[in-house]
Order: C-alpha cells, then sequence, then structure tokens
C-alpha cells in the first residue's frame, strides 16, 4: 500500500471517536455544503450499513451535521452542531435505512433551501478519507482531497473542451477529470480535480460558456 503522507497513517486530526464514522462522516457532510454552495435552510440525512447501526454512539449523526456548518474534521464546534444547526436556521432529520449499499459507511445527504435542492451521497473508506459517490442521480467517484469542480452541462459536443481550455488558459492543471450522462443528449456532468483552488472569476467565466448550465467548486 502507498501512503502519500504521515496523515494517510495515523489518521486525520479530528474529533474522535472514529475515523470512518467521525471524521469521514464530516467531510461527507462538508462536500455537501461546498456543492450545494451556501448554508442550505433543511437537510435530510439517510444513513446505511454500520453508519446506521452505530451513528448515535460514534457521533455520525453530528459530525455530518457538524460538516453541513462547514465544520472542519477538527472542530471542537462539532460536538455541539445540533444546537448550532438549529441556531443558524438548519432543520435536519438523521433516517437511518436498511436497504443495503455497496459500502457499509453510507450517508445520502438531501439538502436545499427555498431555491434548490441537492442529492449528495458519499463513502467513507477509512482513515477519514472519504469518496463521493453519486450528485443528483449522475454516478461519479470523487474524493474531496483535491480542489474540485463539478459542471452540469448539456450533452453537447465542445461542452468538455471549451471547459478544458478555459482551464489551461488561467494555468489550472486537471489532475483527474470524468464525465457522467444519465441519458445521451440531455444532462450530463464534469467532475475535475484539479492542482489549486479555482478563483470565482474563473467559475464566472465556465458558467458563461454556452450549454453550461452550473458549476459548482470544492476548495481544499
Amino acid at each position: 500500500m502507498k501512503f502519500t503522507s504521515v496523515f494517510d497513517i495515523i489518521g486525520p486530526v479530528m474529533i474522535g471517536p472514529s475515523s470512518s464514522h467521525t471524521a469521514g462522516a464530516a467531510r461527507i457532510g462538508r462536500v455537501a455544503r461546498d456543492l450545494f454552495g451556501r448554508k442550505p435552510k433543511w437537510a435530510k440525512i439517510h444513513l446505511y450499513g454500520s453508519f446506521a447501526e452505530t451513528y448515535k454512539g460514534h457521533g455520525t449523526d453530528v459530525a455530518i451535521v457538524g460538516g453541513l456548518l462547514d465544520f472542519d474534521t477538527f472542530d471542537e464546534r462539532i460536538k455541539t452542531s445540533f444546537e448550532l444547526a438549529k441556531e443558524a436556521g438548519l432543520e435536519f432529520e438523521i433516517i437511518p435505512e436498511t436497504a443495503n449499499k455497496e459500502h457499509p459507511n453510507t450517508a445520502r445527504i438531501v439538502l436545499g433551501d427555498e431555491i434548490d435542492e441537492l442529492s449528495v451521497e458519499g463513502i467513507s473508506i477509512g482513515g477519514g478519507k472519504i469518496e463521493i459517490s453519486e450528485v443528483n442521480g449522475f454516478k461519479l467517484r470523487l474524493t474531496g482531497g483535491m480542489p474540485a469542480l463539478l459542471v452540469v452541462h448539456d450533452d453537447r459536443a465542445g461542452c468538455i473542451a471549451n471547459v478544458a481550455n478555459c482551464l489551461a488558459m488561467h494555468h489550472v492543471n486537471i489532475g483527474h477529470m470524468e464525465v457522467s450522462r444519465i441519458e445521451r443528449g440531455l444532462t450530463a456532468l464534469m467532475v475535475i480535480e484539479v492542482d489549486q483552488n479555482v478563483d470565482d472569476r474563473i467559475i464566472q467565466q465556465i458558467s458563461m460558456i454556452p450549454n453550461i448550465t452550473k458549476v459548482s467548486k470544492i476548495n481544499n
């Protein structure tokens, strides 16, 4: 097994008790918040497998809510995230599910406000690391370990090249990229992991490219 840093061996700096059930859960919540682009007004948190079985003892529920409040894994406020969510006007519901998922540490978060809503499914793979496996029905693989862009677009020729050219023009290097679509010719999703955080001005330029409908980013 290849380790990229000492933190891959000893785990993340975090509020305990479990890197998989607490730190990973907080990161799933925080990535969902990043993809939504602002503080949500409400969230329904569906827990599967061991998440559903042990979430109270391991703090999975408070960790996800803390992530939705934009708290990092080491933030002491995670311990009181339920109370802080209520103060911030975030209504949430924890829903243990009995359905089986491919990975035992799976959470699906549906969050929104009066303008929009978003569905994000993520798994905690150990050591505080996560993968986002689905966004609004699009299958993908997003680690959350690198800055990333999620670009919703019409499934038209040239969209991918135009986005890549825009990033290249601003010297933003692409580390990993994949495209998902539910049906040919309709809506598609680009997932682009990059080497540095992307400035809002670049996000605005990408948003103005023909056939681009929405751009979200995850900073690192």
